[in-house]
């Protein structure tokens, strides 16, 4: 097998648009399989081909939102109203191995391409499927679930200034449950080739992704307010300070042991005296007056000199930067990848963050 390619051979048709089912689809065809995109032809295709940013190229066939889930694909246009060309994506979902969709509530049935009618014409297909709210026939963007399921109302910096996160994240975590469930399918075919549907909803990700912002409302009865970066457990984690530079810093403090290193780096060992941050709790009940006496020492050095030192004494922190900044280190460079769509270069982020070895 090669590592770099698991998928080669695989063929997946995706029948999905926006970001969650796409960037299943990019997932296989980076590792290797061919992944067929089926887009609307009546609708000049996946409608984010249009989601473009006022300084983009406006006669551009897509959108830098567009690229960032669609890199190694080959695009079809097709109308599904039309038999001729119905009756074309019929013959290539005969002979994949996973269709990827995302249909409204009662759209797959109506097209006659839910697991049931795709089954028949290949019973060994991986149908994996993505709705919003499950069975309930609701439109859903990725904003309307970070309302729903509580994220909105525990991020921004306080209760009166709520915000979105700036990345379509549940969006995101439904691409990797899906992602999960596909490949689980794939490894029990090994051992029974059959179909298997694997369906996931918006809603079921969300509340799955809320981890211990959910148990903190499960078990200890808190429900969780913005704190803009500050995290409700820990200090100082998520407090930033500006350097001598203007530039910024953020700590992730998660233990004492990494307190004790934090205050020795700025020369502050007199705070681990004192009785107001001699353990988490007690910082986090007086992080105010810790950021207080943290700041200062900020002021002193450039942050490059300042992150030298907090990295070589253990102390778990991070340089606040812009994407500008972010695509300058070498190592966010070489993720870049770029293919040709219909002719068309294609540059997007590798979706994929691990390595295999043998």
């Amino acid at each position: 097998m090669n590592l770099e390619k698991p998928f080669k051979g695989l063929k997946v048709i995706e029948l999905a648009s926006v970001l969650a089912g796409p960037a299943v689809g990019m997932f296989f065809a980076e590792l290797g399989a061919n992944v067929i995109k089926v887009e609307n032809k009546k609708t000049m295709g996946d409608v984010t081909r249009s989601w473009k940013l006022a300084s983009e190229d406006q006669n551009h066939p897509f959108s830098a939102y567009y690229s960032s889930v669609n890199w190694g694909k080959q695009s079809i246009f097709l109308d599904l109203k039309v038999e001729s060309e119905f009756n074309q994506l019929l013959e290539e979902i005969k002979t994949a191995d996973i269709v990827i969709c995302n249909f409204k509530p009662g759209g797959a049935v109506k097209f006659g391409l839910d697991y049931a009618s795709i089954k028949i014409i290949n019973s060994n297909i991986i149908y994996g499927e993505i709705t919003g709210f499950g069975k309930e026939d609701r439109l859903a963007y990725d904003i309307v679930l970070q309302a729903e399921t509580g994220y909105i109302s525990m991020n921004g910096s306080d209760i009166n200034n709520q915000v979105k996160m700036p990345v379509a994240f549940i969006d995101l975590f439904a691409a990797h449950q899906l992602k999960e469930g596909i490949l689980i399918a794939l490894l029990q075919q090994q051992k029974e080739k059959k179909a298997y549907c694997i369906s996931v909803s918006l809603f079921d990700t969300a509340l799955a992704s809320l981890t211990n912002q959910a148990t903190n409302w499960i078990v200890a009865k808190h429900i969780p307010e913005p704190l803009g970066m500050l995290h409700p457990n820990i200090a100082p984690y998520g407090e930033r300070f500006t350097c001598k530079d203007g530039k910024d810093i953020v700590l992730a403090i998660g233990s004492n042991g990494q307190f004790k290193k934090l205050c020795d780096t700025l020369n502050l060992s007199d705070l681990m005296s004192d009785q107001r941050f001699e353990n988490n709790q007690k910082r986090v009940l007086n992080r105010t007056a810790l950021a207080k006496e943290l700041a200062p020492a900020f002021k002193h050095k450039q942050r490059g000199t300042l992150m030298e030192d907090l990295i070589k004494n253990e102390v778990p922190a991070g340089a606040v930067r812009n994407m500008k900044e972010v695509f300058e280190i070498p190592a966010s460079k070489s993720r870049i990848i770029e293919s040709e769509l219909n002719g068309e270069k294609l540059s997007s982020l590798s979706a994929n963050a691990f390595t295999i070895v043998s």
